[in-house]
């Protein structure tokens, strides 16, 4: 007969699973929210200041090792369910993969949604606090109201009085609300505004900021202000305190106490100086907007008394302050009201210091006489021009003291705008905008009067646009060169706007001009609008305050763990979040997308800092080791398995080793190592503790492969390569075979 054809040899590669789900053994890191100091009252800066960060409870599930033997001979191993001689801690290869917690509950994530849920809200300050409550407290705000109406009345009422009538109302509001009724008591409440800056305290400083122009690309506020700390302090208030009802009551007592301030001439403390900043959130400017109001009431009580010039010196120079007005207008200038017969106000206010001094400017005629006679005494000066001097006269020309332009918010620039809109486009509306818009300079020019008297308005555009006054050097008939000078062409059209502000300007010294910026109107309109805000308000006003003190949060965390994916993702929420926050009309779905975005890096972070906790990375134990495992732990967060370099001799494979081994004794209560009776034997083909106990449980699946290369479908056929799969679980079986055939003659 025919000799027997030789079988070829089978491959056999097998891989048991073993899972890992006590970490009883490891405490998980993170620290508790200390829920006695924030309840109880004891409100410090480290608690208001810094968001909670982390998962409250372990987001690593479950730990997956597969241990792999990739070439095994056909009859050489045995493996059933009462004896086998696969060892784990023998086979060639191991990798890992971990389960995740499904939705761990992280704190940071938890703040940013309870905070963001306000943003539903419909309901009023008064109807969430309580009608009662809302009666009284309006009757606070009239008894508030009546005491500022007497500081624009003629009658002197003492500075003290007023102060004690506003007190009184505070005090009014405070005692009508019962204690049981108020969400938050006052020792908190006074915690709070003390955390704040608003009460007389030191003001405590977290520092420089990370990140400075942060803010400028999520229109928020600037690190650590009173905005920043505000959004801060109404989130933890909500989630610790009471909710919405905490944030109507701190946002009430906030309100109340920006009258107190405006009313008593105190500055709010921790906003920066000057105009608002159009960067940042409407709130923000809005509170900058008091400020200014209150600096600008300041120094014009400081100017009376002491008898010296109220105003500030304003640089202006290469027509910088001017603006194109229409096709025959000059340069116009900034916003505020225009002169003489335009007016948006019957009230005036004038800075006077004297009846006499008013009644300089009463005969225009006899003053004009008297500027020609060189008799009129200059008002208002601020310091020479150089060395430049009059072109009517060799006297000096002094640069006038001038008042301040108005500082104006997002939302009035927007009114403004409109307004000026619907004007229209014809000769007498583009007219009637340069008018409007031109009252800063009807100013300027009225302080530049009363600084040069005897000066023209070739002087006056030398100093305020150098580059409207054209000068040429000509030759005279003696062949001397010398420079002449005349206004530009743009200067010279009929009915230029410059010339006919010129015409009726007066020479009045800023001290005494109407007010370009009227802060007691101004004032009382951020009053009113801070009165009106509903929670939901507030809290789209302060969200992009909260989202850039989430994202500080979570740089200052992965800057510790140092994870490249978390660093990626990070740099796009930033980037998707400002896209939005800058949009006039934010997409709040888009930005619930954000927030949960930035629970999922916590997420990881949190992950990261299990995983670590678990391989003990960080702890002086460990040492030279310490490099391999951080590699390691971060492939089991970048990448779905993860190769244990050197199986069970390496240092992942020794920790992966002994987690199953504690596990192990845990589960069936095994005496410890350094109990008698522990000694390593082997049973069932696996390596044992003491009492009989395995390292390793049972597997919790095993999956074969037989691989082989055999002609088909004719002994002559050419060899092809065959494979058959088995998964082998505890309430699963399958099997899948690949099989293939040399068609080349079939």
């Amino acid at each position: 007969g025919c000799p027997l054809t030789p079988q070829p040899p089978v491959e056999i590669a097998i891989r048991f699973t073993y899972v890992l789900q006590d970490w009883q053994q490891y405490s998980w890191p993170q620290q508790p929210p200390d829920f006695d100091a924030l309840l109880g009252g004891e409100v410090g800066g480290v608690e208001f200041g810094k968001l909670p960060f982390g998962a409250c409870e372990d987001p690593i599930s479950e730990l997956h090792l597969a241990t792999t033997w990739p070439h095994l001979t056909e009859g050489i191993v045995v493996d059933n369910d009462v004896y086998s001689d696969l060892d784990p801690l023998q086979a060639p290869q191991w990798s890992v993969r971990v389960r995740k917690a499904d939705n761990p509950q992280c704190l940071l994530g938890d703040f940013l949604t309870e905070f963001f849920k306000l943003c539903c809200r419909k309901e009023s300050t008064e109807e969430i606090l309580g009608r009662n409550s809302g009666e009284e407290e309006g009757k606070g705000v009239v008894d508030i109201s009546h005491a500022l109406s007497k500081l624009t009345e003629p009658s002197t009422v003492p500075i003290p009085k007023l102060s004690n009538m506003v007190h009184s109302a505070r005090k009014h509001i405070r005692r009508h609300r019962r204690a049981e009724e108020a969400p938050l008591g006052n020792e908190v409440l006074n915690s709070i505004l003390q955390w704040l800056g608003l009460l007389p305290c030191c003001m405590k400083v977290s520092g420089s900021s990370p990140a400075v122009n942060l803010y400028n690309q999520l229109k928020s506020a600037p690190f650590d202000s009173l905005t920043y700390r505000l959004a801060l302090c109404l989130c933890m208030v909500n989630f610790y305190h009471g909710g919405v009802r905490a944030v109507a009551h701190l946002w009430q007592e906030l309100v109340l106490e920006m009258r107190y301030r405006w009313e008593n001439n105190c500055l709010v403390y921790g906003l920066p100086s000057g105009p608002p900043d159009l960067r940042c959130c409407l709130l923000h400017q809005k509170l900058q907007m008091l400020n200014c109001c209150i600096e600008r009431k300041r120094a014009r009580d400081h100017g009376r008394k002491g008898g010296t010039d109220s105003g500030k010196e304003r640089k202006v120079s290469g027509g910088e302050n001017g603006r194109q007005g229409s096709e025959a207008a000059g340069m116009e200038h900034s916003q505020g009201r225009s002169w003489d017969s335009w007016s948006d106000s019957e009230d005036e206010f004038f800075e006077c210091l004297s009846d006499a001094e008013e009644l300089k400017e009463a005969d225009p005629d006899a003053e004009k006489g008297a500027a020609k006679e060189g008799r009129v005494k200059p008002e208002g000066r601020l310091h020479p021009h150089g060395k430049m001097t009059l072109l009517n006269s060799q006297e000096p020309l002094y640069i006038p003291v001038t008042q301040e332009p108005a500082p104006m918010t997002e939302d009035l620039l927007e009114e403004q705008s409109e307004v000026l809109a619907k004007l229209g486009t014809s000769a007498e509306g583009a007219h009637l905008r340069a008018r409007m818009q031109s009252a800063c300079l009807l100013s300027d020019m009225e302080s530049f009067k009363a600084a040069n008297p005897g000066c023209s308005l070739e002087d006056f555009v030398r100093w305020y646009s150098p580059r409207d006054y054209v000068e040429e050097e000509v030759v005279d008939e003696h062949g001397e060169k010398s420079l002449r000078g005349e206004l530009s062409a743009r200067m010279k059209i009929p009915g230029n706007m410059w010339v006919e502000a010129w015409e009726t300007a007066k020479a009045t010294p800023a001290r005494r001009q109407r007010r370009l910026f009227d802060d007691t109107k101004e004032a009382e309109k951020v009053l009113h609008y801070l009165a009106v805000q509903k929670p939901a308000d507030l809290t789209r006003h302060l969200l992009p305050c909260v989202l850039h003190a989430a994202i500080l949060k979570v740089k200052e965390e992965e800057a510790a763990e140092d994870i490249p994916s978390v660093r990626k993702a990070i740099q796009q929420l930033t980037g998707s979040a400002s896209k939005l926050l800058r949009h006039p009309s934010p997409d709040y779905k888009k930005l619930e997308d954000v927030i949960n975005q930035m629970v999922e890096v916590e997420t990881v972070i949190a992950r990261a800092r299990s995983l670590k906790a678990k391989f003990g990375i960080g702890t002086d134990d460990r040492g030279e080791d310490d490099v391999e495992l951080e590699r390691f732990v971060s492939l089991l967060l970048e990448e779905p398995e993860a190769v244990v370099v050197g199986a069970s001799r390496g240092p992942a494979g020794s920790i992966i080793h002994q987690m199953f081994v504690n596990a192990q004794r845990a589960a069936l209560l095994a005496p410890g190592e350094d109990e008698p009776g522990r000694g390593g034997r082997a049973e069932n083909g696996l390596k044992t503790i003491g009492s009989g106990v395995p390292d390793f449980p049972a597997p919790a699946g095993r999956e074969i492969l037989l691989r082989t290369c055999v002609p088909r479908p004719a002994p002559y056929s050419k060899a092809l390569p065959q494979r058959i799969f088995c998964v082998l679980m505890k309430d699963d079986f399958r099997l899948a075979g690949a099989f293939s055939s040399d068609m080349s003659f079939f």
